[in-house]
Parts: structure tokens; C-alpha cells; sequence
């Protein structure tokens, strides 16, 4: 583990550290013909090498270079492809781990790879899974009756408030699995001081109630979900 751990620092310094916007840029506008790609490619051999610091992985750096350099190209030509441009990026982010993760276990892969899986507790997914999306949904199956009572003039990012409440059911369920329930009276606080300001200038009652009837609802579902997994665990 410690061989993939060296190999993904490696890259996290390569990759979001010593590569330039400047770099990103002309890698954009030339593509392959960007000197800075074969820079940064070399910069990836050299940190690899460094932070192994035993030259007979020698292989396994030309293996990540190489790699890195036809992922890094593909992406440079698909991703004018995209409307999201996250999508083409993430996808690049996770066939380079992917390429690290098989470098640092290519002796065991498959066992190895069997045994990280096994590991998976699928109950605490599944409790991760249900605080996300489908919550969101219900929360907002229970408040459909109570939303047309609500004036919404004031200005939000798309979809904010489905997002936060996913992050914060999650990280609800999170502090109840390790056992730290005072973090929950936190996120609550933390979140009650936030919104103070919006109910303070809304002056509406109607808002009031449906925000807290909501955070109420979500931070309910979180905690029942915690307490079902601990129940089944």
C-alpha cells in the first residue's frame, strides 16, 4: 500500500501543484504540440522517481509517463466533446489512479483487487446511497404541498439547496457511524447561523417555517438512517 501511496502523491504534486495555469492553458490551445505537456509528463517521471528513490521501479515510472501522456492527449481532443467539461476531467483523474493502483499491485492485482471488495461494507453504502438522492427527492415530495406558498424572488445557484442537504445527511451519517453525535449539534448550529440572514431579510413567516420544517426533515432522515445502520450493523 505504501508503494500506490508514494505513487498517488506523486501525482497529486504533479498534477494540481507544479503545473502552471500558464501550462493548462497552451496545453488547451496546442494540444500535442504544447511543449509544456511534455514538461509536465517529464515532471511526472521525475517526481515518481524521486519519491520512490529506488531506481529499479524505473519501469513502472516509464509506465505512468507514458500512460499519463496518451490520457492527458485523449483528453486534450474529446474534451471539446463535452458541454460539462467536468466529465472529461474526472474521467481523466481516475484513469490515471487507475493506471497508479495497477503500477503499485500488478503482481496481485486480481487478489488484491477481490480483496478491496470484499472489504466494502455494502450497508453503509446503501445508508450513503439513501441520504443522497432518493432523500433529496422525498424531502422534496414532502414540501411540494408547502412550496407554492413560498415566493422565491431571491437569487440561488441551481440546485444548491438539493446539494447541501445531500452533504449534510452525509456527513450526519458519518459522525453517527464513528460515534461523534456533538459534531451533529454543530453542522445544526453552523447551519442555523447561516440561514439566520435569509430569514431575518425574508421578514416571512411562511419561509421561515418551510426552511425549518426542511432542515428538520433532513436532518431527521440522516439520523434515522445512522441509527438503522448501527441497528443492522
Amino acid at each position: 500500500m505504501i508503494l500506490f501511496t508514494k505513487l498517488f502523491l506523486a501525482h497529486l504534486i504533479g498534477d494540481f501543484i507544479f503545473q502552471p495555469k500558464k501550462w493548462v492553458a497552451d496545453k488547451e490551445t496546442k494540444k500535442a504540440k504544447s511543449v509544456y505537456l511534455y514538461i509536465h509528463i517529464f515532471m511526472h517521471f521525475l517526481l515518481t522517481m524521486l519519491l520512490l528513490w529506488d531506481f529499479s521501479y524505473w519501469k513502472i515510472a516509464v509506465v505512468i509517463a507514458v500512460s499519463h501522456y496518451l490520457i492527458d492527449v485523449i483528453k486534450l481532443y474529446v474534451t471539446s466533446n463535452f458541454e460539462n467539461k467536468n466529465i472529461p476531467f474526472f474521467a481523466d483523474q481516475l484513469l490515471h489512479v487507475g493506471v497508479l493502483y495497477a503500477c503499485a499491485f500488478y503482481g496481485d492485482l486480481g487478489s488484491h483487487t477481490l480483496a478491496l471488495i470484499e472489504q466494502i461494507d455494502i450497508k453503509l453504502v446503501t445508508a450513503l446511497v439513501f441520504v443522497s438522492f432518493p432523500s433529496a427527492i422525498i424531502i422534496g415530495k414532502l414540501l411540494d404541498g408547502m412550496s407554492k406558498y413560498i415566493e422565491n424572488d431571491h437569487e440561488s445557484l441551481p440546485n444548491a439547496g438539493m446539494y447541501i442537504g445531500i452533504i449534510e445527511r452525509t456527513f450526519v451519517v458519518v459522525f453517527i457511524v464513528i460515534g461523534r453525535w456533538e459534531v451533529i449539534g454543530f453542522l445544526i448550529a453552523a447551519k442555523s447561523v447561516f440561514r439566520f440572514n435569509d430569514l431575518k431579510d425574508g421578514n416571512s413567516r411562511e419561509l421561515t417555517e418551510y426552511i425549518l420544517i426542511g432542515t428538520l426533515l433532513s436532518f431527521g432522515m440522516a439520523i434515522l438512517t445512522g441509527l438503522v445502520y448501527l441497528k443492522f450493523q
